[in-house]
């Protein structure tokens, strides 16, 4: 799955004693009613926020997790790729016209001489 919209947050590096590592980052999706979504980079995946700032547009891709703990559960994103969002071409930038464009326009066929290929 992707999830596309702005930095809100970049956490630290969090280590715990058994060498686990963790950084959140919170997206928040450019949507009718924006959200903001937390999702945790793991282990080596924790170095691939280091060249983005908050405010930045970013593409995150992540896996869904769930899991049980005394009777309770709960549901985590993981992020495993992050990237700038593709942003659109700037309005002061011209603009090429497409090869239908340029063409000669199609001759106009009087109805008199268009054949009736109705099969009724």
């Amino acid at each position: 799955m992707e999830i596309t919209g702005k930095i809100k947050l970049i956490g630290q590096v969090e280590t715990f004693d058994s060498g686990f590592t963790k950084r959140q980052l919170v997206v928040t999706t450019a949507e009718q009613y924006p959200q903001d979504l937390a999702m945790d980079f793991i282990k080596d995946k924790t170095s691939l926020l280091d060249s983005f700032q908050p405010g930045q547009d970013v593409t995150v891709a992540i896996n869904l997790r769930g899991n049980e703990y005394n009777g309770k559960y709960f549901v985590n994103l993981n992020g495993w790729r992050i990237s700038a969002a593709q942003t659109a071409a700037p309005a002061s930038a011209p603009v090429q016209a497409s090869a239908a464009q340029t063409a000669a326009p199609a001759p106009v066929i009087p109805a008199a001489e268009q054949a009736d290929d109705l099969p009724f």
